[in-house]
């Protein structure tokens, strides 16, 4: 069972979390953090975290078709 996250402190994740979260390959998490879409911080030498805040804040929602035929 897993412990709830306490969202006081903030809550770093590997690539290979962020990637299996967002449904995305480690490739494109490097990607996005390559090109400034995705902030990510270095600890240590090679460990390379993102923060959880940061990831939910690059998704976007889609717009549904009632919106879109509203800004025609």
């Amino acid at each position: 069972m897993s412990r709830p996250i306490d969202k006081t402190l903030p809550t770093y994740l590997s690539l290979e979390q962020a990637a299996q979260i967002t449904e995305q390959s480690v490739k494109t998490i490097r990607r996005r953090i390559a090109d400034g879409t995705l902030p990510a911080y270095r600890f240590g030498g090679r460990n390379i975290r993102i923060k959880l805040d940061d990831l939910e804040a690059t998704a976007r929602a889609i717009p549904t078709v009632g919106t879109w035929a509203k800004d025609r």
